[in-house]
């Protein structure tokens, strides 16, 4: 069964600007006022774009910097950072070697015409029992650190951190949205696994085949993502309550917020996981179209078990069975990876 029906990944309404610079010292007013509007964004679109994030412009420029550095690179070199193991999602990937439409069990899709590398948690004690059980050791493998790129490093660490601090601070936001507690989700997302990709979508200077896209229709996995994107041709597309696909705004200062799978769960389907893609540019643009895109794919604890909010009963039914976000981010990492198979 899957966790989110087709009806409920279409959004209608635009996508929202939501500055949440309040919620930072502000008074519980401020923070109610902020959470009221991030609730509404995530009952009808399951989008929205933020301000006032407080992340400095110069981590995400030194983050952006070095990717495009490190994908600068000769393809030979790039392969050389990857994993030879399938069931750790780390390091680099090659284009059309991952198929995010087929997480949702789409196996006509086409493989994504983009190029990838994913890091997980940046600090982590290896002797702690969470992270030094079996299923620990595998969800938090040691990241892949290419070499060469002066900076590359420690960008991506500060970056990171950066990003772990923020999704917090949005789930605390989600928590007052849902009429829990502050801290509710607190002890669900403080030893999260979320993948860090850096994603490339090069220029294409050829046609590609009829259905093949940058990123195939999906929904996100977890509890959130945030994503920090480039206005160039080919980018974004969110699919509408009446089944057209709308391009997503980048406005500049702003960061895209979109809920994932287990969010939806987690409210009985009140707050949408949104069916999104990633388009290919125009003919006429194809060649000044390459972009990247920073994502931070938020997953709560492997432990966390999501289970219907009690603010979010439907007559005191739950539409889904409980299920713990490891396993069903192992699930679904596994259907996306399972392209390389193709015609094998």
């Amino acid at each position: 069964m899957t966790l989110v029906s087709e009806a409920a990944a279409r959004t209608s309404g635009t996508v929202p600007v939501i500055d949440i610079s309040a919620y930072f010292g502000g008074s519980e007013s401020d923070k109610q006022r902020i959470a009221q509007e991030i609730g509404e964004a995530c009952r009808t679109i399951g989008f929205l774009l933020i301000t006032g994030h407080g992340i400095p412009d110069e981590v995400i420029h030194r983050t952006e910097a070095t990717g495009r550095a490190f994908f600068d690179l000769p393809l030979e070199v790039k392969k050389g950072f990857g994993t030879a193991d399938p069931n750790i999602y780390r390091g680099y990937y090659a284009i059309e070697t991952n198929a995010v439409a087929y997480s949702r069990d789409d196996r006509a899709a086409a493989p994504d015409y983009r190029e990838l590398f994913s890091i997980n948690r940046v600090t982590i004690d290896p002797n702690e029992p969470y992270y030094a059980s079996p299923l620990g050791q595998r969800i938090f493998a040691p990241n892949i650190w290419p070499e060469g790129i002066p900076g590359l490093r420690e960008a991506w660490t500060e970056y990171y951190h950066a990003m772990d601090n923020l999704a917090t601070n949005l789930m605390r936001l989600f928590a007052l949205a849902l009429d829990l507690n502050e801290n509710w989700f607190d002890d669900k997302v403080d030893k999260h696994m979320t993948n860090f990709v850096v994603s490339n979508y090069p220029d294409q200077p050829h046609e590609l085949p009829e259905g093949q896209l940058r990123a195939g229709a999906h929904t996100d996995y977890g509890s959130m993502t945030i994503i920090k994107a480039e206005d160039k041709p080919g980018g974004l597309e969110v699919l509408d309550a009446q089944g057209q696909w709308r391009p997503v705004p980048i406005v500049p200062g702003t960061l895209v917020v979109n809920l994932g799978d287990l969010m939806a769960q987690w409210t009985n389907d009140r707050w949408v996981s949104t069916m999104h893609r990633v388009v290919n540019p125009p003919r006429d643009k194809s060649m000044s179209s390459r972009r990247q895109s920073l994502i931070f794919f938020h997953q709560p604890n492997y432990d966390a078990l999501i289970e219907c909010l009690p603010t979010c009963l439907d007559n005191g039914r739950a539409k889904y069975a409980p299920i713990t976000s490891g396993e069903h981010l192992l699930m679904k990492m596994q259907k996306m990876q399972d392209v390389a198979k193709r015609g094998s």
